[in-house]
């Protein structure tokens, strides 16, 4: 009998100590389940992050594009600086598009235009052929350097449809 007194003084015990627990998980529960859940999802993203910065790393592959780069170039106190050619390429391709003004203006436009891209492209060192083709060809080089530009990171705005280009 004694042995069942102490088992049932036990079992009173652990209710009086459990229950305010028990009771507290069943209020909180919900904050509990926030907590656990926005820290797996909060991890999930952090692994995302890591994923999409090792992709980027491989497609990137910085070492070839510092290879590509003279850099005795880039400090030279003649060379203008990067900022402005590519501030002077968007303000070109602008002005490329159509409209009404005379065909000299244009070529001449066309002309500083692919100077500013050969620049950009010694800055980064792209290969490019601007200088020795026409025509058509000298425009699909124009639209492969712009590419090469691109994805060297040197963003220029795309031309506006409502106006063709003229090349002359």
């Amino acid at each position: 009998m004694e042995v069942l007194r102490i088992v049932l003084l036990a079992v009173a015990l652990a209710a009086v100590v459990f229950v305010p627990v028990l009771i507290a998980l069943a209020v909180c529960t919900d904050e509990i389940v926030d907590r656990l859940t926005c820290r797996y999802s909060e991890w999930r993203q952090r692994r995302r992050d890591r994923c999409l910065v090792a992709r980027l790393n491989e497609a990137a592959d910085a070492g070839a594009v510092a290879d590509r780069v003279d850099l005795d170039a880039l400090d030279r106190a003649e060379r203008r600086p990067l900022e402005q050619i590519a501030a002077d390429l968007r303000c070109l391709r602008r002005d490329r598009a159509g409209g009404s003004r005379p065909v000299v203006w244009h070529r001449d436009v066309l002309h500083a235009y692919d100077d500013r891209l050969r620049l950009a492209c010694q800055a980064l060192g792209i290969t490019e052929h601007l200088a020795e083709l026409s025509g058509l060809d000298r425009q699909l080089e124009r639209v492969r350097v712009e590419a090469e530009l691109d994805a060297a990171g040197l963003r220029l705005p795309a031309a506006r449809p409502e106006q063709p280009e003229r090349n002359h």
